[in-house]
């Protein structure tokens, strides 16, 4: 059975409660924030067929420099995506963001740009609706465009992923742009849009 590798175009606003956040660019939720963080997250998918993927995971940050940003992932999944349900975890990953320059744009916005190169380990088994399969390796570029009146942070990113062992060969692009809107006291609303582009199936 052929199994694509792809998790459609994905818009998942949420509500997050924070503690203090100083600026939208000190959100945690932006991951080129320069910020120390370790979060317990949550997602939860409703696939086809009345198929579900549960994910839990920590993700945390720690920066090395003022311009050098290392993230780390732990995910753990439960599905039935393959008919059974299953459970175990997915994968690890480690990303090292470099910060080139960060400058204002003009009276309003300010700009940060960042490029990085993360390693994912794949601890899964595709055959149980569980990760891919392979572990890769996935460099990336972004901009963190912050408007210094409203909060809103806006932070357009393309990555691409590719596998360098495992039987499964990944090769997709994907393009993301995250949102990030404060209000209120510590709250804020987030927006995080998908779009990826498998090579290999010209999905």
């Amino acid at each position: 059975m052929e199994r694509h590798l792809i998790i459609h175009s994905i818009l998942t606003p949420s509500l997050l409660m924070a503690g203090i956040a100083a600026g939208a660019e000190e959100n945690a939720s932006n991951p080129l924030a320069a910020v120390n963080n370790t979060d317990i997250r949550y997602q939860y998918f409703d696939l086809e067929g009345g198929a579900d993927r549960q994910d839990a995971f920590i993700d945390g940050a720690y920066m090395l420099r003022p311009d050098l940003k290392l993230k780390y992932e732990l995910h753990y999944n439960s599905t039935n995506v393959v008919g059974a349900r299953f459970n175990g975890f997915e994968k690890t990953s480690f990303k090292l963001i470099y910060f080139p320059s960060q400058k204002p744009l003009n009276d309003t916005w300010t700009v940060k740009s960042a490029l990085g190169l993360e390693w994912i380990l794949d601890f899964g088994d595709p055959d149980e609706g569980i990760g891919t399969g392979s572990d890769q390796i996935a460099p990336f570029g972004g901009f963190a465009f912050a408007n210094t009146n409203t909060g809103l942070t806006l932070i357009p990113l393309v990555q691409h992923f590719a596998s360098y062992n495992g039987p499964t060969d990944v090769s997709q692009t994907a393009m993301r742009l995250i949102a990030l809107q404060p209000f209120g006291d510590g709250y804020w609303a987030k927006a995080d849009i998908k779009a990826p582009y498998d090579w290999g199936n010209d999905a």
